[in-house]
């Protein structure tokens, strides 16, 4: 726990102190997620999207985050100088894994009050199951980002796992499109996707009322699937470059 609690600390300083990472961080999700709002001016088609576009977002924004910055870590040597310490595997995961989340949470919460508050969508359920929500969906980005990291040599390659990765969620869970008007075998595809479950989840608790509790399944499915990616991440972190 030490170990993991001084990781993330070290990573939580280093990024606080880059001015321009946290500006991006900031800026990037309200200038995004702006667009999308000026691009739908019909309020009813803004609060049926907006659910799916915050899932959708909260992964994006995670992801890449999370991936490009434990790259660096990787190829600047940090990562070999912690496989040199008594520390395992797992405490580095799980390091890099809070101190990502707690800017990936940043910019989730960010997205979530800009869109309520300066877009005015509508939403049924309290916020604060909102939020919650979100971090599960987060959580699940973090992890995501920082196992596909461990395959990718530089920025280039790890920008290259986005269309790989991300967009083709976009495509198959729901966000644009129902699946079930999708080809059966593309429904099944789109069953083992973490985002079908965000936007599922987000649109049944903001458009429906439902609490977290009539979503558990959602939850749970993007509570296992943060857990599988932080095992699997703490198996291919690699010792050297």
């Amino acid at each position: 726990m030490n170990n993991m609690l001084a990781i993330a600390q070290r990573l939580i300083r280093q990024l606080l102190h880059d001015r321009r990472t946290m500006a991006l961080i900031i800026v990037v999700p309200v200038v995004v997620m702006g667009l999308i709002g000026v691009s739908f001016p019909d309020a009813t088609v803004l609060d049926y999207i907006a659910p799916a576009m915050l899932a959708t977002l909260a992964l994006f924004f995670s992801f890449l985050l999370t991936g490009i910055s434990f790259l660096r870590e990787t190829s600047q040597g940090t990562m070999e100088r912690l496989m040199a310490a008594p520390v395992s595997r797992l405490d580095i995961v799980a390091g890099y894994l809070l101190g990502f989340f707690v800017f990936a949470l940043l910019q989730t919460l960010i997205i979530v009050l800009f869109t309520i508050y300066a877009l005015g969508v509508n939403f049924q359920s309290e916020l604060w199951q909102i939020l919650l929500f979100q971090v599960l969906i987060t959580t699940g980005a973090v992890t995501l980002g920082i196992f596909t990291s461990s395959f990718a040599k530089n920025e280039f390659q790890m920008v290259q796992f986005i269309p790989l990765i991300i967009v083709p969620q976009i495509f198959l869970c729901g966000v644009i499109w129902p699946v079930s008007q999708m080809p059966e075998w593309l429904q099944y595809l789109s069953n083992i996707l973490p985002l079908t479950y965000g936007v599922d989840g987000m649109r049944e608790i903001m458009l429906q009322g439902k609490n977290l509790a009539e979503v558990g399944f959602q939850c749970g499915v993007l509570m296992l699937f943060a857990v599988i990616t932080t095992l699997l991440a703490s198996l291919t972190v690699p010792k050297r470059r």
